[in-house]
């Protein structure tokens, strides 16, 4: 029997330009070097990309990275289907955004294309909102009618934002963006995104910004324009009414499961039934994790891992707690 233990790891902190201080003063994302008054655009909560591997920072495996783990547990880590399909690689991305700025609209390669000109697998996310200013939301999709002579034209013409479908955003509302959906965030949120492991991203416009050395960043437009699915209309917000107590579905996908959870009782999980890891992302309050008579505290704006091994764990709140819960279903077999 494997000694494995939900694990957390050390966050990744990246100072943006459009960031802000909300991750460190109120979601307690610590690194050296990083401060209140750091402009903190993203905590990388859990990643396997290869220039920021996650680090276990709790029990006899601390120290560790992501991929050392899985090239010695395996299936015990990730799950027997998973490993089988990802070898070492974990297959998810885990991270938390504040924008105080527009971020830039961009769009992400599938599995086939990245895979083509990147070696890499494609990008489908999804954003779960936990705070929003007045009047933000997010930009996702086009709005009816455009085609590929239409956006070429507003590129062109320095008008893409109008061709652009923006929804607002209040806390507790998900956006799912299939890679392909061209799409940015908002100015005044702040979320959850939980995503393909991938760092491609192709920019498409960037609001005429520059940095603080007067240059403006590089866009991918050509990159882009056939990586753009111009059938990604429409609205992709999904608003659920949450039961306290209630396991409540997000998203399933070919890539993860995500559901949220509030709860101010004592939840038994049993996950006989998934071949994966589950991730747990504490979002208010905070919780025990209990298993094999051992205990681990989770709180708000941490993350953990759940080996796929543990099948049976008691989460037991401090009052009132919420968490998503993100794992990979048996739906993983057909992500090709």
């Amino acid at each position: 029997m494997s000694d494995l233990y939900p694990l957390k790891f050390e966050q990744v902190l990246k100072e943006k330009i459009w960031g802000g201080n909300a991750l460190v003063t109120r979601y307690n994302k610590k690194q050296q070097g990083i401060s209140a008054s750091s402009n903190v655009g993203e905590s990388w909560e859990i990643s396997a990309v290869s220039d920021d591997q996650s680090v276990v920072a709790n029990g006899f495996l601390a120290g560790n990275t992501i991929d050392e783990l899985i090239e010695v547990y395996m299936g015990d880590i990730t799950g027997d289907l998973v490993y089988e399909k990802f070898g070492n690689e974990f297959p998810l991305l885990i991270k938390f955004i504040e924008a105080r700025e527009d971020l830039s609209i961009q769009v992400h390669p599938g599995d086939a294309l990245a895979k083509k000109r990147h070696s890499a697998y494609g990008k489908t996310e999804m954003w779960y909102i936990l705070e929003s200013e007045k009047g933000s939301g997010i930009y996702t999709g086009f709005r009816d009618g455009v085609t590929k002579e239409i956006y070429t034209d507003a590129i062109a013409g320095d008008k893409l934002p109008e061709l652009l479908n923006f929804e607002t955003a209040e806390a507790g509302d998900t956006f799912f963006t299939p890679a392909g959906r061209i799409h940015a965030i908002g100015a005044g949120t702040l979320l959850v995104e939980i995503q393909q492991t991938s760092d491609i991203t192709y920019r498409i416009f960037d609001w005429n910004r520059k940095s603080k050395e007067g240059e403006q960043r590089e866009l991918h437009l050509d990159l882009a324009l056939d990586a753009i699915d111009f059938r990604a209309i429409g609205n992709s917000k999904i608003k659920k009414q949450q039961e306290t107590n209630v396991t409540e579905e997000l998203v399933r996908c070919e890539f993860f499961n995500a559901n949220i959870l509030s709860f101010n009782k004592p939840v038994e999980k049993d996950y006989y039934l998934i071949d994966s890891f589950v991730i747990y992302i504490c979002l208010e309050g905070e919780f025990l994790i209990r298993w094999d008579n051992s205990s681990e505290r989770v709180t708000k704006g941490e993350t953990i891992l759940l080996p796929a091994m543990i099948k049976e764990v008691i989460l037991e709140p401090s009052g009132v707690s919420r968490l998503l819960e993100v794992y990979i279903g048996e739906n993983i077999q057909n992500a090709d």
